[in-house]
C-alpha cells in the first residue's frame, strides 16, 4: 500500500510537470519544435528563442538545485537525527547569502574568483554558531532548530543593514538574493552539475557508515564508526551542496525540509531509496512551482521570485509537521531552565533610572554633526531638539511595549526563552500591516492598526490552535514562531523585489527607523504605550497566580480562560503598537524581561516595572547608536537593537 501511495505521488507530480512543459512547447507551435528547441537555435520565431536562451536552461537549473538542495536536506537530518534539520532551518543558507552580500561591496575581486567558496564560508561559519549554540544540550532537535532561527534572523538583520547602507550597489542583488531563477544562458546549470554530481557520488559512499547512526551512538561506536569524523564530513558535504545553490540561483526556502519530510511520510525507510527518492522529489517540488509563475500573466512572472515562493509554501508545511513530531528525547525541556533569581538589591532601580536619564540626556544633547561630536548647548541650535525628541519618544515608548509584551507572554507560557519576535507575533503583525497598506486599506493610522492588530491576534491564536494538545511545550511554541517568521521573510523578499516604489518606505519601516516621527506623532505614541503599561500593570496578580497551575489559579478564584484571553489580546496590541514604532524585529521582548530577572525582580508588578525600564533603555541606546556610529548614514533603532539583541539570545541559548 505505502509503495502504491508513493508511486501515485510521483506520478502526479512528474504528470503534473509534462502538463506545464505541453502548455510551454504548444505556445512554440508544436510539440516536436519545444523539444527540438534544447539543442537546435531557430531564430525565425520567438517563441523557439525564448525556450532556447531561457526556458531550456531555467528548467535544467531548477531541476539541479531542488535536488541538490533535497539531498542536503537528508544528509543533514541523518546526521543530526532531526526531522527539522535543512539548510533553511539551520542558517546555513542565510549564512551563505550573507557572506556572498558582503563579498560582493568590500571584496568582489573573490567572488569574482569563487563565489561558491565564499557561500561556503558564510555558510560553514552559519552552522558552526548553530552547533556551538546547542552543544551542551547535546544538539537537541528543538534547541538546533531555535539556534538557527537566532542565527537566521541575525543574518536577516545584518543583510537588511547592507542593503540599507548600499542600496544602489545591492538593487540586484535583492532579486538573486530572493531566489530568482530566471536565466539567459547554461552558465548557472555548467556550474552546478558537476559539483553536484561529485556530491551526490561521495553520499552515495556513505550511505553503509550512514545508516548506522540510526543506532545509538554507542552501538555505531561499538562498530568501529568514528562519529565525528563521518558527521563533520557529511556536514561539511551539505554545506558544499548549499553553498554551491546559492552561490547560483540564491536563497530557495524549504525545499531541503519539504522533499525529505515528504519522502518519510510517504514511508520511505531505507537511507538509499530516501536520498534518491528526496532528490527527485526537491527537483519536482522545485520545478514545478517555478514552471506555475512562469505560467502568471505579464510581468508577475518575471517579478515573483522562485526562492521567495517555496518559502511561503514551507512555512505552511512546518506548521503542520510540528504536531506530529516528537520530542521524547528531550526529556529536559526549555521551560525547566528557569532563570536564575538573585535578591533585588535597593540600589538596582535607582541605578536603571540613572541609566535611562542618561540615554536621555545623550540622546537629546549629544551627536555627531559635520564637525564631529557636539553639545547642543554649544550652537544653541534649539531645533534639533525638535528633530530629535520625537524620535527618543517613539524608541521609548517602542522599548516599553515590547518589555512589556515579553514579560506578559513569558510568564503566561513559562518559557523564558519567549517573546513577540521569537514566537512570530511581531511577525504576524508585520504581515497584517503590509497586506493593509499594500490592499490599499490601511490609508489611515486606525487601519494599519486593525490590519496589525488581525495579524498579531491571527498568529497568537495559531499558537494556541497547533500548541494546546500539548501544553503548550515550549520547543513547540518555538518552532511554530519559526515557521511565522519563515513566512514574514517570504512576504518581505516578495515586496523587495516587487518594484514598488512603497517597498523601501516599507522595508525603512520594517527594519525600526524612528526616522519617520515627528512631534504631531508624539502624543498618540506617548498615550499608547501609558494606557497599555497601565493595563498590564491591573493584570499584575494574574501574572503571579497563573505560572503556578491552572488548579492553583482557579482555587484562588481566577478565571483562566478569561485571564488568558485579556493577556493574549493584551499581548496583541503591545505587539502591534510597538511594531508600528520600532519594526517587527528587535529582541527588546527577550531582553528586558531576561535582564529584569537576572537582576532579581520575579513579582509580577515588579518585573513589568523594571522590564520597561530595561526596555526603553536598550531601544534609546540602540536609536542613538545608530544615528552616531556610521554618521551621515543611519542604522535604524530596531536593527540596531537586533544586532544587539541578537547576540544576547545567542549568549542566553549557549547558557541553558
Amino acid at each position: 500500500m505505502a509503495n502504491l501511495t508513493r508511486n501515485s505521488c510521483f506520478a502526479l507530480l512528474v504528470f503534473g510537470l509534462l502538463s506545464l512543459m505541453y502548455v510551454q512547447f504548444s505556445a512554440a507551435g508544436s510539440i516536436n519544435a519545444g523539444i527540438s528547441s534544447l539543442w537546435h537555435l531557430d531564430t525565425s520565431q520567438l517563441p523557439l528563442l525564448k525556450l532556447h536562451f531561457s526556458w531550456w536552461p531555467r528548467l535544467v537549473t531548477t531541476l539541479l538545485a531542488g535536488a541538490g538542495l533535497a539531498l542536503a536536506g537528508v544528509l543533514m537530518q541523518q546526521v543530526l537525527r532531526n526531522p527539522l534539520a535543512a539548510p533553511s532551518t539551520l542558517g546555513v543558507a542565510s549564512g551563505a547569502s550573507c557572506a556572498l552580500l558582503l563579498a560582493t561591496l568590500y571584496a568582489p575581486s573573490i567572488v569574482a574568483w569563487s563565489s561558491s567558496a565564499v557561500a561556503m564560508v558564510g555558510g560553514l561559519s552559519a552552522m558552526a554558531v548553530v552547533f556551538l549554540l546547542a552543544w551542551r544540550r547535546g544538539l537537541s532537535p528543538s534547541i538546533v532548530i531555535v539556534a538557527g532561527l537566532v542565527v537566521n534572523l541575525y543574518c536577516g538583520a545584518f543583510s537588511t543593514v547592507l542593503l540599507l547602507l548600499n542600496l544602489e550597489q545591492l538593487n540586484g542583488v535583492m532579486i538573486w538574493g530572493a531566489g530568482s531563477l530566471v536565466q539567459t544562458n547554461w552558465q548557472d546549470a555548467q556550474y552546478l552539475w558537476p559539483r553536484l554530481l561529485a556530491a551526490g557520488v561521495l553520499a552515495a559512499l556513505l550511505i553503509k557508515p550512514l545508516s548506522l547512526l540510526e543506532l545509538s551512538d554507542e552501538g555505531a561506536k561499538s562498530l568501529g564508526l568514528s562519529l565525528a569524523k563521518l558527521r563533520i564530513l557529511c556536514l561539511g558535504l551539505a554545506v558544499f551542496i548549499t553553498a554551491s545553490v546559492v552561490s547560483a540561483v540564491g536563497l530557495i526556502g524549504f525545499i531541503g525540509l519539504a522533499a525529505p519530510a515528504l519522502v518519510r511520510l510517504l514511508g520511505v525507510k531505507s537511507l538509499a531509496s530516501r536520498l534518491v527518492l528526496a532528490a527527485l522529489m526537491g527537483a519536482l517540488l522545485l520545478t514545478l512551482t517555478d514552471q506555475l509563475l512562469q505560467l502568471l500573466p505579464g510581468v508577475m512572472a518575471m517579478m515573483i521570485p522562485t526562492g521567495a515562493t517555496t518559502a511561503a509554501l514551507g512555512a505552511p508545511l512546518l506548521l503542520w509537521l510540528l504536531p506530529r513530531l516528537k520530542f521524547t528525547q528531550q526529556r529536559q525541556s526549555i521551560m525547566s531552565h528557569q532563570t536564575e533569581v538573585k535578591p533585588v538589591a535597593k540600589s538596582t532601580l535607582p541605578l536603571l533610572l540613572f541609566g535611562l536619564v542618561v540615554v536621555v540626556f545623550l540622546s537629546l544633547l549629544v551627536g555627531q554633526q559635520q564637525a564631529g561630536f557636539s553639545w547642543l548647548f554649544s550652537h544653541q541650535d534649539w531645533q534639533l531638539l525638535a528633530l530629535r525628541l520625537p524620535r527618543l519618544a517613539a524608541a521609548l515608548s517602542g522599548g516599553l511595549m515590547l518589555a512589556v509584551a515579553g514579560v506578559l507572554i513569558q510568564r503566561l507560557s513559562g518559557n523564558p526563552m519567549a517573546s513577540p519576535e521569537v514566537m512570530g507575533i511581531s511577525s504576524g503583525a508585520a504581515l497584517g500591516l503590509i497586506i493593509a497598506i499594500f490592499t490599499g486599506l490601511g490609508s489611515s493610522g486606525l487601519a494599519l492598526y486593525l490590519g496589525g492588530a488581525i495579524g498579531a491576534l491571527a498568529t497568537l491564536a495559531l499558537l494556541v490552535l497547533l500548541n494546546r494538545r500539548s501544553g503548550f511545550q515550549p520547543e513547540r511554541l518555538l518552532l511554530t514562531g519559526v515557521a511565522i517568521t519563515a513566512l514574514m521573510d517570504s512576504v518581505q523578499n516578495f515586496i523587495l523585489v516587487g518594484g514598488d516604489p512603497r517597498a523601501y518606505q516599507v522595508l525603512a519601516w520594517l527594519s525600526g527607523s524612528t526616522y519617520y516621527f515627528d512631534i504631531d506623532n508624539l502624543g498618540y505614541i506617548a498615550a499608547a504605550a501609558a494606557i497599555l503599561l497601565i493595563a498590564a500593570l491591573a493584570c499584575a496578580k494574574w501574572l503571579d497566580v497563573l505560572p503556578l497551575g491552572e488548579a492553583s489559579a482557579r482555587s484562588l478564584g481566577i478565571k483562566v480562560d478569561q485571564a488568558r484571553l485579556v493577556l493574549l489580546v493584551l499581548v496583541a496590541l503591545l505587539t502591534v503598537a510597538a511594531t508600528l514604532v520600532v519594526g517587527p524585529l528587535s529582541f527588546v521582548g527577550l531582553m528586558a524581561p531576561h535582564i529584569a530577572r537576572l537582576l532579581g525582580f520575579s513579582r509580577g508588578k515588579d518585573h513589568l516595572l523594571a522590564a520597561c525600564l530595561v526596555g526603553m533603555l536598550l531601544m534609546a541606546l540602540a536609536d542613538w547608536v545608530g544615528r552616531q556610529w556610521l554618521y551621515p548614514q543611519e542604522i535604524p533603532a530596531g536593527l540596531m537593537a537586533a544586532l544587539l539583541g541578537g547576540l544576547y539570545f545567542m549568549f542566553a541559548l549557549r547558557r541553558l
